[in-house]
């Protein structure tokens, strides 16, 4: 082995046998490679949003599902089983959690200073990279200044400075389009032999709108499609012999002009070889996602018969394309391939098991930058001017979902202002996450008024969600409010003492729509069943909607600002589906809410009680809580509550009188 790899002169091509040790086995690519055969790895990452350590900022503790470090060490083990490889990175590494967020807004990246993603990037030794959407989160400058830092070039052929040219090989560019690199590559015979590989990237063209702020009269984007038709067949004339597309583009089906997700359309342009995809945060080759979709296969690994790989997100995943390639009259052709993306981590039932330990030198690379984020995330970075709590989230309108309907409100009405959506009255749709359940008695959002940190926000948001809008009518509004009252049980007039909540239906599908006034009528049936199935169709728990004081038009259409996980479908809900999206953020939930908070410095959390119960004569319902509930009884405005006793497994009961 030692004897094939030192046919490799550059530094990304090494296979790293000291660090995954001499034993390896070999590919087969590269263990039964003929002369004039050669096998090529490509090892890639993707979306790592500045996760070096298997560490949640957020919520404060240890995480083994995510990690460069992580993924460090199956590069190495990587590079071990072939005589040739090559990792690349494709974009989204610069945002996305705290340790990005201080680094811009408090440390900086003075002239000389090299931002610590990269530190550990420049450890492991990458061959290239592109942009992915959210490198401009911080500004152009800013970004120049990270990527001043790598030890490796940047290429995108699809971000033009000031405005595009007649086509696309006339683009005044920000950067290299695409980067041809030789090698001396060693064939299965030992002979060396040059190989050039071309590299050539994408970022999704929606960055404009995105970050409007940061790049409105700076930069603009052409389609990912039409650049790499003009650019492939330029990189062919300089003589690449395999071209790879690092693609921060998801995968989606039905083509149009400056689509987001374009991986399987940038796949059938002649000349590429193999795509690296991204963006959407998830995992192909794997048959859960992408199945069915024309042109994709999610076994294989191929687009439009391209080998093609997603890496997950936040270094979930290592991405790999094996390649075996085979000489003919000068030139080298792919003849076989296979993909696959490793974890890091595996699931045995409810527990997360690391496959990987961490790599101390990646882990060395951020450790002070590490440790200063922890004192970051741990300091207040604004204040709240009331308590923030979940004790009776599902019973009243709460503080901790009304704090998240505000950020999200404050959000989407500045990421639709300059769009045809701008006119359209915004609602906002929010759930309880912590609400006792399963989850105990303690499990609750509970945080004082006065200084409130950026790890406080995992209290309030418990999931690594984006934010979507839909486009929607007043009667879908109904309906949509309609499903969450399922998770009450029917009440009847003059019985006393009666269950509330059916603990079948997750507190998380329970959506509070802020913007909108209405009560809830418990005498009625529910409407839909925790699955979302139609149980009793002529069933109206939903009265006295109003939307500015006046009955809500059901002809009326509305932005309801709302999740990636409900926008697509998640929980069932009637009619919200991805049909009806309008807007995919790039923007996670709660990096939004911890934008909301330093952009507000004291945020009012006050729930302004827009729902309420709907009278029923003589009923009392029974309702658990936290013990800790007692301390803000006197808060919940709209309903009458007083103590019942202890309930099970350490939890308080209540009794509302309806």
């Amino acid at each position: 082995m030692q004897e094939l790899l030192s046919a490799l002169t550059r530094r990304s091509f090494l296979a790293s046998t000291a660090a995954a040790g001499a034993a390896a086995i070999l590919h087969p690519f590269s263990a039964l490679a003929a002369a004039s055969q050669a096998h090529l790895r490509i090892v890639a990452t993707t979306d790592l949003h500045v996760n070096v350590y298997p560490y949640d900022y957020y919520a404060d503790k240890a995480n083994d599902t995510m990690g460069l470090a992580r993924t460090a060490s199956i590069i190495a083990k990587i590079r071990a089983e072939s005589t040739n490889s090559v990792v690349v990175d494709n974009g989204d590494f610069l945002q996305g959690n705290p340790m990005g967020d201080y680094i811009a807004y408090e440390k900086g990246t003075k002239d000389g200073n090299v931002h610590p993603i990269i530190k550990a990037m420049n450890t492991i030794g990458y061959e290239v990279g592109t942009l992915g959407n959210h490198e401009f989160n911080y500004g152009l400058d800013y970004m120049d200044k990270v990527l001043a830092g790598a030890g490796y070039p940047y290429v995108c052929a699809n971000l033009v400075k000031g405005e595009l040219a007649a086509k696309p090989t006339d683009d005044p560019l920000y950067m290299k389009p695409y980067l041809i690199k030789q090698y001396e590559i060693a064939d299965g015979a030992g002979q060396k032999l040059p190989v050039k590989v071309g590299f050539i990237g994408f970022v999704p063209p929606q960055i404009t709108l995105w970050d409007a702020q940061n790049l409105k009269g700076k930069v603009v984007t052409r389609d990912i499609v039409e650049a790499a038709k003009a650019w492939v067949p330029k990189m062919k004339q300089e003589g690449a012999d395999i071209i790879v597309a690092l693609s921060h583009s998801g995968i989606a089906a039905g083509q149009s002009d400056g689509m987001e997700n374009a991986s399987l359309y940038v796949a059938g342009v002649e000349g590429i070889d193999a795509v690296v995809t991204g963006h959407q945060h998830l995992v192909f080759p794997d048959p859960k996602d992408f199945a069915g979709i024309e042109g994709v296969d999610v076994k294989k690994g191929t687009l439009q018969g391209k080998p093609a790989v997603m890496a997950g997100f936040w270094g979930s995943h290592m991405g790999l394309i094996d390649l075996l390639l085979e000489r003919d009259g000068g030139k080298w052709k792919v003849v076989d391939f296979t993909t696959e993306a490793r974890p890091i981590y595996e699931r045995v039932e409810k527990t997360v098991k690391p496959l990987v330990e961490s790599r101390a030198d990646v882990l060395e690379a951020a450790k002070a930058d590490h440790e200063a984020t922890l004192a970051y995330v741990r300091r207040p970075v604004g204040k709240t001017s009331a308590p923030l709590y979940s004790y009776f989230s599902l019973v009243a309108d709460d503080p901790s979902v009304q704090i998240v309907s505000n950020a999200q409100t404050w959000y989407i009405k500045d990421m639709l202002k300059d769009t045809q959506w701008k006119d359209l009255p915004v609602l906002s749709a929010a759930a309880p996450f912590k609400a006792g359940g399963r989850g105990g008695a303690d499990y609750y959002t509970d945080v004082p008024a006065g200084d409130i940190a950026i790890k406080n926000v995992s209290d309030l948001y418990l999931y690594p969600n984006t934010v979507r809008a839909v486009a929607i009518t007043g009667t879908d509004v109904k309906e949509w409010l309609e499903m969450s009252a399922g998770i009450f049980k029917t009440v009847e007039a003059g019985k006393a003492d009666q269950p509330l909540i059916d603990t079948s239906f997750p507190s998380y599908n329970f959506d509070v729509i802020d913007g909108v006034s209405y009560e809830i009528d418990l005498s009625q049936p529910a409407k839909y069943g925790s699955k979302g199935e139609l149980t009793h169709a002529d069933s109206n728990r939903i009265v006295n909607l109003t939307f500015n004081g006046k009955p809500i038009d059901p002809a009326q259409k509305f932005v309801v600002v709302t999740n990636n996980y409900r926008a697509g479908g998640g929980g069932n809900f009637p009619g919200i589906n991805e049909s009806k999206v309008i807007f995919v953020a790039p923007d996670t939930n709660r990096d939004v809410i911890v934008r909301y908070i330093i952009d507000q410095k004291t945020i009012n959390p006050s729930a302004d009680d827009n729902w309420k119960f709907a009278p029923v004569k003589g009923a009392s319902v029974l309702f658990d809580t936290g013990p800790k509930g007692k301390n803000f009884i006197a808060d919940v405005k709209t309903l009458k509550i007083e103590e019942a006793g202890d309930g099970e497994n350490g939890f308080a009961r209540y009794r509302i009188t309806l």
